[in-house]
């Protein structure tokens, strides 16, 4: 009991302090929209100031260790926190159907930046176990999967910082740049614009966050449920992805075995599948007319607030982990694979969308 008092004891601050930058980013959302552009809503979003605010404030002074603990807490756990709370937006049936139109995008992009590392390290002199950590980290689901690979090709960790901090960069950039792009060139389609986000950004994060940022400034729910359903099967593919991985780097002869399938999936996809049948069995219990609706109307929307603030605050203590020095540290050679792979990973999927989706809908 003592030990969980102390540990909250030390992620209290760095957690209050992404709480901070979410209201500190809402309330510049709204002081833009009244006093600035005269609008009921900002052009620029909560979740894109809660970043940029982070990574300023972040490069600007260094975050002492002890507040680390608390970001990193907010990083992992309210992040997937929110995550969850997003299944209260879908139905069952939007879930199977937006993850049945998904699945072949999906399969399409993993194949196509594994065809394109193949040639890549061909032409750019970089490790084949770095080119294969930024494979898995653009194909699949980020940081969550490099780290989860490193083991089992026996990775450096200077390999795998280069690798995390390729994915960050070119995510960050995609989460900030693709809804406004998504919006314009699908002429406000929600679920190609769905489609796009979720399998062309790399984290998690970054997808839910660039799917809250057209939700925000198109006013598109279902754009947000669209990449969040496409980004969690995605994260599922780990358990394929890592023995496929294992099998590409020493040819069926795997020496280091440390990794599991229950080690490797991302657990919070089943609770995001838990809060959608949450949702849709409340829907049945308290139907319109019933004194309790009023009641179960109210907890759903604040379920969604929650979601919005748990993924903003998540996004703000990104951006204040984020290092702009390290980055410029890192070398040039592994960045060129990386955006080489990162647009690859974005032509594919425009490109599916655009002349194969209609088959599948």
């Amino acid at each position: 009991m003592l030990s969980k008092l102390l540990y909250l004891k030390r992620i209290f601050p760095g957690v209050t302090l992404a709480l901070i930058f979410f209201l500190f980013s809402h309330g510049i959302n709204n002081v833009l929209a009244i006093e600035v552009f005269g609008t009921t809503k900002s052009p620029i979003s909560t979740v894109l100031i809660a970043i940029l605010l982070g990574i300023i404030m972040g490069n600007a002074f260094t975050p002492r260790p002890g507040m680390m603990v608390g970001l990193d807490f907010t990083q992992q756990y309210i992040l997937k926190l929110g995550i969850i709370f997003l299944g209260i937006r879908l139905s069952f049936d939007e879930f199977l159907k937006f993850g049945y139109i998904a699945i072949p995008l999906i399969i399409i992009c993993i194949i196509g930046v594994l065809i394109l590392i193949k040639l890549l390290i061909k032409k750019v002199p970089i490790s084949s176990k770095m080119s294969y950590l930024i494979a898995i980290g653009t194909s699949v689901c980020g940081a969550t999967a490099i780290v989860a690979t490193a083991p089992v090709i026996n990775a450096k960790k200077t390999e795998i910082a280069y690798a995390i901090a390729n994915i960050t960069l070119f995510g960050v950039i995609a989460m900030l740049a693709y809804p406004y792009f998504a919006e314009w060139y699908f002429s406000g389609n929600e679920l190609k614009a769905g489609l796009f986000l979720g399998t062309s950004i790399h984290e998690t994060s970054q997808v839910a966050a660039a799917g809250l940022i057209y939700d925000q400034q198109f006013n598109s729910p279902e754009t947000l449920n669209v990449a969040t359903v496409t980004k969690l099967i995605r994260n599922t593919f780990l358990v394929i992805m890592i023995p496929l991985f294992a099998y590409l780097y020493s040819r069926g002869e795997v020496k280091n075995k440390d990794y599991s399938i229950f080690s490797i999936f991302p657990y919070f996809v089943l609770g995001f599948i838990g809060m959608i049948l949450f949702r849709n069995l409340g829907d049945q219990i308290f139907t319109a007319g019933d004194q309790n609706y009023s009641v179960w109307i109210k907890l759903i929307e604040y379920i969604k607030i929650l979601a919005t603030t748990f993924l903003t605050m998540a996004m703000a203590a990104v951006g204040i982990s984020i290092n702009l020095n390290e980055l410029k540290s890192m070398g040039y050679k592994p960045f060129i694979v990386g955006l080489i792979v990162a647009i690859t990973v974005g032509l594919i999927s425009l490109t599916y969308i655009q002349f194969l989706l209609k088959y599948f809908i």
